[in-house]
């Protein structure tokens, strides 16, 4: 089949339409068949849970929501019911990361497209637009354990929404992380937060106004594209809704590879709260293609 009769045959389906993909689809997540292979991030531990980071304790497991409203019933998803619903605790920075885990058989272009909202608890009749930290996504990647450079790859974004109360709205990378923490006696479990508060710095002309609706309930899907390279370790493009933003001062996160990792292609989204109210990430119809 010729690349033409590909990009028909893909136009014709709805499911896909909807998404620019390299020509493997690796992974086609709708929600309304589940959970589709997206968990609770546990942190490590060995021995004993209390070994376990508080920042990983904090999290929880994420839900299938129909986003349901007080006032009208339920958004829904994307198209059809239900979407993946990410919520944190009702504390002030506190986190929730879901996660899905996955290898590669090969070292070349990835994709990520998803379709995304945010929206603080609608617990008041007022609109708490920077209510909501951040939202955002993360790879983590690590060579295959024939590969001579053996590497632990983590390529971070996030919308930071609001800080202290201050509407920032503007894209955010890491190319840093905490020191590793060895876990137990035995040499085979370390942890790392790497999505601490810490060391975030601004995507060159990340600032972005979102469309944000007008009462507590209401929510508009975005779109986001990532695109990376295991090949050469680099990110080749970022897009969220109409704006393609500039990736020459992009950096991941690059650490040593570990000794249990292979081939690991990770993929992770999660929600920060900048008040004591909790802030919900809906996610749906993700795409992760490949070119192999």
């Amino acid at each position: 089949m010729n690349p033409d009769e590909l990009q028909t045959l893909r136009f014709a389906d709805p499911r896909l339409s909807r998404f620019d993909p390299l020509p493997r689809i690796i992974t086609l997540d709708d929600f309304d068949r589940g959970f589709c292979g997206w968990t609770q991030l546990v942190g490590n531990y060995e021995h004993t849970l209390d070994a376990m980071l508080p920042g990983y304790a904090q999290h929880s497991a994420a839900m299938l929501s129909s986003a349901s409203a007080w006032e009208f019933g339920s958004h829904g998803g994307f198209d059809g019911t239900y979407s993946l619903k990410l919520a944190t605790k009702p504390k002030k920075g506190g986190q929730n990361v879901a996660i899905k885990r996955l290898t590669f058989r090969k070292r070349g272009p990835i994709r990520l497209e998803f379709y995304f909202t945010f929206k603080p608890e609608a617990s008041e009749l007022r609109l708490g637009e920077a209510e909501i930290r951040s939202v955002g996504f993360l790879y983590d990647l690590q060579s295959g354990d024939a590969d001579a450079d053996s590497l632990r790859v983590m390529p971070h974004m996030r919308f930071l929404n609001a800080l202290d109360g201050v509407h920032e709205q503007k894209w955010q990378f890491k190319r840093r992380t905490m020191a590793l923490k060895p876990l137990g006696n035995e040499g085979k479990t370390f942890t790392h937060y790497h999505l601490s508060p810490n060391d975030w710095e601004d995507l060159p002309g990340g600032h972005q106004r979102l469309c944000y609706n007008e009462i507590p309930t209401k929510i508009n899907w975005h779109y986001a594209r990532f695109d990376f390279d295991l090949a050469s370790w680099q990110a080749t493009r970022f897009q969220c809704n109409d704006r393609v933003f500039d990736l020459s001062g992009y950096e991941p996160i690059v650490i040593p590879g570990m000794r249990n990792l292979w081939c690991m292609l990770n993929l992770a989204f999660f929600v920060e709260t900048d008040t004591d109210k909790r802030a919900f990430m809906y996610v749906d119809g993700v795409c992760l293609s490949g070119d192999f």
